[in-house]
């Protein structure tokens, strides 16, 4: 989405980073390791997904910030973009470990609550400032 709303590099590098951390936390939280995220299977997936123009989990974000409807992305593609059902499942694992996933919430919500991509993601970048932790 963000690519989509031609929001630049600078907020594209908040997203994953922001991503890494929210993943790694869920990671640990099943009993993951650090190394995990750190590499190929964490940061390296997150990097492809996040820019690769074939990556089919950013078709559907672009899109949509382009303000094509889910429906009609969905049934347009060959492929499966497994972020699309995924995203509800993650985030009730997430609940259910007490992991805070905001970015998880913000996709859920333009997903299947509706919300504007440009609303979830001005809430997420205007969130209080933490720490980028991993407990």
């Amino acid at each position: 989405m963000v690519a989509g709303l031609e929001l630049g590099h600078n907020a594209m590098a908040a997203m994953i980073t922001r991503g890494l951390a929210e993943m790694t936390r869920l990671s640990l939280a099943k009993g993951g390791q650090m190394a995990t995220m750190a590499g190929l299977a964490g940061l390296g997936d997150l990097v492809l997904t996040c820019t690769g123009s074939l990556s089919r989990n950013r078709t559907v974000g672009f899109r949509l910030a382009r303000g094509e409807g889910i429906d009609d992305i969905t049934a347009s593609m060959r492929q499966v973009a497994e972020g699309v059902k995924n995203t509800s499942t993650v985030l009730a694992l997430a609940q259910s470990l007490g992991v805070e996933m905001p970015i998880i919430e913000a996709v859920k919500a333009v997903l299947h609550e509706g919300k504007a991509p440009i609303e979830a993601l001005h809430e997420l970048m205007g969130r209080e400032l933490k720490p980028e932790t991993y407990t």
